[in-house]
């Protein structure tokens, strides 16, 4: 079913992904929450549907819902790929301002200058080893989050916006084209109204796109 949740008119296309889809375990408890997020989402209400459900471990709903992003970039990067080559984006860029250098601190310790489908290679790469690592992300239950579980989902929320940014900045003509245009800002904005509710990416990070989150999020105030 890779994919076909969504529909659209450029039919095949949308089903391709950029990376593997993150599957979380079905009859799993991150299961539960990532319907009940589904069910609310929805009713169309966005500032509901990010809400800590009651009694619900907040690692637990931030994780769920890190991978739900990670999916819904990787299948809106998916998309456009063909637009996003070495010779159209030979630096990372989210519009002429903002210019992002990639390192992980690991593998690649100092910032290196790459162009934008490598950048994203790296970027989406490094988020699914991080999905992947069960002493980060447990999808067995009762096995406790970290202590620096919330470190780590900012750190990859903040980079997966770096995604978004440079779809919207760059690539937004092939995405009208595609008719995928409300698919991306549906999701931009629910993933803005999710980190602006746990406080999840500092502000500076979001100035490539500050004027549209402004427009997004103005009118469910």
């Amino acid at each position: 079913t890779e994919g076909a949740t969504v529909v659209n008119i450029s039919g095949s296309r949308s089903s391709k992904t950029f990376k593997p889809k993150k599957n979380i375990p079905e009859g799993s408890h991150q299961y539960e929450l990532l319907k009940h997020a589904e069910a609310t989402l929805g009713s169309g209400n966005l500032r509901m549907a990010v809400m800590l459900p009651e009694g619900e471990d907040l690692n637990e709903w931030v994780a769920v819902n890190t991978v739900d992003f990670f999916n819904q970039i990787n299948m809106l990067y998916g998309t456009i790929t063909d637009f996003c080559t070495e010779e159209s984006c030979p630096v990372m860029s989210a519009g002429p301002k903002y210019e992002y250098h990639w390192a992980d601190g690991t593998n690649i310790k100092k910032p290196i200058k790459c162009s934008a489908p490598k950048y994203i290679d790296y970027l989406m790469t490094w988020v699914q080893d991080q999905l992947d690592d069960e002493t980060l992300f447990p999808s067995k239950i009762g096995v406790p989050f970290p202590k620096n579980f919330m470190s780590v989902a900012k750190t990859i929320l903040k980079r997966l916006f770096r995604v978004y940014a440079h779809i919207y900045h760059q690539h937004f003509d092939p995405v009208i084209q595609l008719q995928e245009e409300a698919h991306l800002n549906t999701s931009f904005k629910h993933f803005i109204f999710f980190v602006q509710e746990f406080n999840l990416i500092d502000r500076r990070e979001l100035a490539p796109l500050q004027e549209l989150i402004e427009k997004l999020t103005s009118k469910d105030r």
